[in-house]
């Protein structure tokens, strides 16, 4: 097991520095779900993603087309028409996300329940140095 205090665990040329999916990036694996089932437009995306603006989502879905998780197919019609779907690569994530949705079903109760305790606590009220 790598030592977590070796100051090369976070080197800018690790792999993990290069993840598509980073904590705290709902959207990506949202968008991945939603693709699950075939290629969609923009605004057959939006649907779903209650929330989630125009810009975010032309963000994630160009990022998303960088990382050749998702391919991008314009049509020369008028109007224009764009539709998302995703590679090989980004089907290969539909494993992880259903390993971290199975972990969040089983202990959510008990992450909730830290997360109030906290919220609670006086610690939780001091001020951030």
């Amino acid at each position: 097991m790598a030592d977590p205090l070796d100051p090369r665990m976070f080197d800018p040329v690790c792999p993990s520095s290069a993840m598509p999916i980073q904590i705290g990036d709902k959207w990506t694996a949202m968008v991945v779900l939603c693709l699950e089932g075939g290629r969609r437009r923009f605004t057959e995306l939006r649907a779903p993603l209650r929330g989630i603006t125009p810009k975010v989502l032309t963000q994630t879905l160009r990022a998303m087309e960088r990382d050749g998780l998702i391919t991008r197919t314009a049509y020369d019609e008028n109007p224009p028409r764009v539709e998302y779907e995703l590679t090989a690569l980004g089907r290969s994530l539909l494993a992880l996300i259903a390993a971290a949705r199975a972990w969040s079903k089983d202990h959510l109760p008990a992450l909730l329940e830290a997360r109030e305790a906290h919220d609670d606590s006086p610690r939780a009220r001091r001020p951030l140095r």
